[in-house]
């Protein structure tokens, strides 16, 4: 029977090895409970938009599509509902339950200075907060955008929604990831200016709302729109099935162009004398093709990691020259 050296430790007191250490494990254990919450959104999120394509495409081969035409809208499943509600909800919960306390928390209960004073640097603790948000942003984003276009981009003429409406173009490829990282971003700065928790989180939400608003402007004005002219009580052609109209119009033979409503008098004989008064013999549409998706979600995501790499600067300058 051998018997232990005094230089050696009993295997129950030898610490355990853990995945992090230092001050990346005190955030992630301060922080545990909003990442559960994240990552367990997203994990159900993913599964649920897997078991909703595995349904769809049950259906879908049951009536014989592509080969035959369907009449089929997602938007008719309660479980599209709940994804969609789900994907366009992410920046608010990122924003209010994240980024918001994730400064404005620590120097309300004096965890910074605490931190600080603790051989950390003031920037070290600040890295490894922000390392944290960002790395979470990305994550969710990353997964559940990818989850998403997997179930889109196959079906996208069965779905109701646009593909440049938010429900779709926020939700797939690059925009969704770098979507979040503007509004983690940007709910950090506000809680570095207000310093005080519950403010920051009513403020972030409001900001989300109003962002959700001025977004939607933004996000059409990210293509250059096309003009198609074509004889007036003739239909469209069926490329121009995914294009998404911007506006209409009414057009004479020289080529001018009158609002859609010109002639929409009270009696057909008024519009008749209306239409042959202006000349007018043309529809005309002014639409963003399909083939611009792409450039438009690169320039989105361009323009919002533009602004986080702003706000994250702003945030360095301001915690490091102001007191915790």
């Amino acid at each position: 029977m051998s018997t232990p050296t005094l230089t050696e430790s009993p295997a129950a007191l030898r610490p355990r090895r853990r995945l992090l250490r230092g001050l990346p494990w005190l955030v992630v254990r301060q922080h545990r409970t909003a990442l559960a919450c994240v990552l367990g959104i997203t994990v159900l999120g993913t599964l649920w938009i897997v078991y909703q394509r595995y349904e769809m495409v049950q259906l879908l081969d049951a009536r014989g599509w592509p080969e035959k035409e369907v009449r089929y809208s997602v938007d008719e499943s309660r479980g599209y509902g709940y994804v969609s509600s789900l994907l366009s909800g992410l920046p608010l919960i990122l924003a209010v339950f994240v980024g918001a306390p994730l400064i404005a928390g620590d120097r309300e209960n004096g965890t910074a200075q605490l931190v600080t004073t603790q051989s950390v640097t003031r920037r070290q603790w600040l890295v490894a907060k922000l390392g944290f948000a960002y790395g979470l942003a990305l994550v969710c984003g990353l997964v559940l955008s990818a989850a998403f276009t997997w179930w889109w981009q196959p079906h996208r003429t069965l779905f109701f929604s646009k593909w440049v409406e938010g429900p779709i173009f926020d939700n797939t490829g690059p925009v969704l990831p770098a979507l979040l990282l503007f509004m983690t971003a940007a709910s950090i700065t506000i809680g570095v200016l207000l310093r005080r928790l519950v403010p920051a989180m009513a403020v972030a939400l409001a900001f989300t709302g109003v962002f959700s608003y001025l977004w939607d402007e933004i996000r059409v004005r990210l293509g250059s729109t096309q003009m198609f002219t074509y004889p007036m009580e003739s239909e469209l052609p069926a490329r121009f099935d995914q294009a998404y109209e911007v506006d209409r119009w009414v057009g004479n033979a020289q080529g001018e162009l009158f609002g859609w409503g010109t002639c929409a008098e009270a009696t057909e004989k008024a519009q008749n004398a209306c239409i042959k008064e202006h000349g007018i013999i043309n529809d005309v549409i002014e639409y963003l093709d399909y083939d611009q998706m792409a450039a438009m979600q690169w320039t989105a995501a361009g323009i919002l990691l533009a602004g986080t790499a702003l706000l994250t600067a702003f945030v360095l300058w301001r915690v490091s020259r102001r007191p915790l």
